[in-house]
């Protein structure tokens, strides 16, 4: 005998929905107060996309934040010497240049020092003077970096969404959706750039195809109040017992509407983000406020907008919060076609302070180790000339830094040609960075998937290797 469905009213049907939605968030503080036992704990989690979740394998890295060099600096000044610059001042590479996006003429010394720096002797230049002083024997130098095309837009995309074509997920969504976050009050992902959107707005940040929770939370951090830094972070309007109930009513709503369409993703995406920024109320506000930091830390990252937002990344990822981007701002300013040393000076000493006191002050607090920083741009640029001072993009090789997380401390890893223009030795593509920060994560780059529209896709698209040089 078939079994006859119960019938609800609209208000019997929400009026259920609100006690079980309001239960689910009891249970939700219970378990961060550590009084629910861990079957109920895990009960209380389920369809929440951010809970903290294990990786694969033991990993060597827990968070990770990248400074993110937009424009793409110049690695022949600052972590690839090249003395055959010098020699052929002027003149034509023999052989040829590499095709470039713009006229190029001959050679260009480097106008900054390059020395053997630390007990390592890591050769780097005094564009980044404190990094280089008392921090090159905690980097990683990959010299032998590779991108695809001399364009920034794509070349955005590949570093960021591991596709020059198109806006796939982002690494930093890849991170938070196969490990979650660690606290439920803020962000997993974060990016922070100061004046406004990058070249490609969001598209650097993106969650692409994966659930929106994934996404990352842009902030604008040229501001120094926390009302403009996080937009709408207090409601003047209602207590926060009557946003709860708002919040509660709202839901039901919107669970009733996503189960008669089949559970829309995109609903829940929107449902978990109301209930994040409900949370974010009694986290957020503070975790951005350096005001209570001590005196001696705030001059060691120093008064700019870039100290500030790095001594912010630091209190991010202290509080829980599983990856930072930090741009240099919503301009190329990496991008020097005419006046490098000036340019380049610049910018180096505005980034060198933040990034330097970043890694002392991990390692005084022991989160070095399985906090992994990344520092770079989207490419480098040409060792030979544009216009007399500036430098074209170049994809061919070009430079970057890591450091803790997993990686050889004070060592440099491949090599460009004689004159800087391509990668010759170990060649490390994009892909092969990506499937390296997964591995220190604890993920195999071709098993952490998502499925959408028929295929199994991946950061690392359908290539990429391990960087197993580097790893400590």
């Amino acid at each position: 005998m078939e079994r006859q469905q119960p019938t609800y009213s609209r208000r019997q049907m929400l009026s259920r929905l609100g006690v079980g939605l309001g239960t689910i968030g009891f249970a939700g503080v219970l378990q961060e107060a550590g009084l629910l036992s861990p079957a109920v704990a895990s009960a209380a989690d389920v369809g929440n996309p951010m809970s903290p979740r294990a990786p694969q394998f033991p990993a060597r890295a827990k968070r990770v934040v990248q400074f993110f060099l937009n424009g793409g600096p110049s690695h022949v000044d600052s972590l690839d010497y090249k003395p055959a610059l010098e020699k052929y001042a002027g003149k034509p590479i023999p052989g040829g240049s590499l095709p470039t996006e713009r006229k190029t003429g001959g050679c260009l010394p480097s106008g900054f020092k390059f020395a053997p720096r630390g007990k390592s002797g890591l050769v780097m230049s005094d564009m980044f003077p404190r990094l280089a002083e008392s921090c090159a024997d905690d980097l990683c130098v990959i010299r032998s970096m590779k991108a695809d095309v001399p364009n920034h837009e794509p070349s955005l995309m590949l570093m960021n969404c591991g596709n020059a074509q198109m806006a796939r997920p982002s690494m930093g969504s890849w991170i938070t959706y196969g490990l979650g976050a660690e606290n439920q009050n803020l962000p997993g992902f974060i990016a922070m750039c100061p004046g406004g959107y990058p070249i490609k707005d969001a598209d650097n940040w993106t969650n692409g195809f994966l659930p929106g929770a994934y996404q990352g939370t842009y902030v604008d951090s040229k501001h120094t109040e926390i009302e403009k830094l996080i937009e709408n972070i207090r409601n003047k309007g209602m207590p926060p017992t009557a946003q709860r109930q708002d919040l509660d009513f709202l839901r039901a709503l919107n669970v009733e509407h996503q189960a008669a369409r089949g559970g829309d993703p995109r609903l829940e995406a929107r449902i978990q983000s109301f209930e994040l920024a409900y949370r974010m109320q009694s986290e957020a506000a503070e975790a951005f406020d350096i005001s209570g930091e001590p005196e001696h830390i705030r001059d060691m990252y120093g008064s700019g907008v870039h100290g500030r937002q790095t001594l912010i990344a630091r209190r991010l990822l202290e509080r829980g919060v599983r990856f930072v981007q930090l741009w240099h701002g919503a301009g190329q300013e990496w991008d020097a076609h005419s006046n490098l040393k000036p340019n380049h000076t610049k910018l180096g000493g505005e980034v060198d302070r933040p990034a330097a006191a970043l890694l002392h002050d991990l390692k005084q607090r022991g989160m070095l180790d399985d906090t992994l920083v990344i520092f770079g741009g989207e490419f480098g640029r040409t060792p030979v000339s544009e216009g007399g001072s500036g430098r074209d993009h170049n994809p061919y090789g070009f430079s970057m830094w890591l450091a803790g997380g997993g990686v050889k401390a004070g060592h440099a890893h491949g090599a460009t040609d004689e004159f800087g223009f391509k990668a010759v030795e170990d060649v490390v593509h994009v892909h092969d960075l990506h499937a390296t920060i997964l591995h220190l994560m604890g993920f195999d780059h071709e098993k952490l998937t998502y499925r959408y529209a028929g295929r199994d896709f991946r950061l690392t698209d359908v290539s990429g290797s391990v960087v197993k040089g580097i790893l400590a």
